[in-house]
């Protein structure tokens, strides 16, 4: 299925008889006018720190395989039902995406915050091979392989900036 120009947002009402279209839409956070992607990531956010950062890693780790197992087929349904390969307003993908980020940084708010920004610019702009993979990889797995790479960029990154900026105080430390 290829994306369709001009496709209609979808609203409450197309949600709310399926719950493969709520899981998909993100609960609704997917339903925002602007920025639906950044707005489905800061809602998988919020649930991170109301619901599952409370219960540990054990528990963390349930939620994520979980949401990976089911996100697929949510996601495949409600673009087929929207007629778009990866409409906008399917954010399942950077929920459980963002998820994995939040469960492998440290819990401070700040690496929170880097690991949010860099997210949503690696998830926005797809350079290689994010973008490759968005391309090449249909199906539900299709919309969520690209986000899942762009989590795996973002902890990347933020490994290699932590461990550079470690390296980077040690040798200033050092007469």
């Amino acid at each position: 299925m290829m994306p369709v120009r001009g496709a209609v947002r979808p609203t409450f009402a197309f949600m709310r008889p399926k719950a493969a279209r709520w899981l998909a839409l993100g609960f609704g956070s997917g339903l925002a006018p602007v920025a639906p992607g950044t707005v489905g990531t800061l809602w998988s956010w919020v649930v991170w720190l109301a619901l599952l950062q409370p219960l540990g890693p054990m528990a963390q780790a349930a939620a994520i395989l979980l949401g990976l197992s089911v996100g697929p087929w949510a996601c495949r349904r409600t673009a087929e039902d929207l007629g778009v390969k990866d409409h906008g307003a399917i954010v399942w993908d950077e929920v459980v995406a963002f998820w994995i980020v939040l469960a492998v940084l440290p819990g401070s708010f700040g690496w929170q915050c880097a690991g949010f920004a860099l997210f949503r610019l690696l998830d926005a702009t797809k350079p290689p091979p994010i973008g490759w993979l968005d391309r090449r990889v249909g199906g539900g797995l299709g919309v969520m392989v690209d986000d899942l790479a762009a989590a795996f960029a973002t902890l990347l990154l933020l490994a290699a900036f932590r461990a550079w900026g470690c390296r980077s105080a040690r040798t200033r430390d050092t007469p």
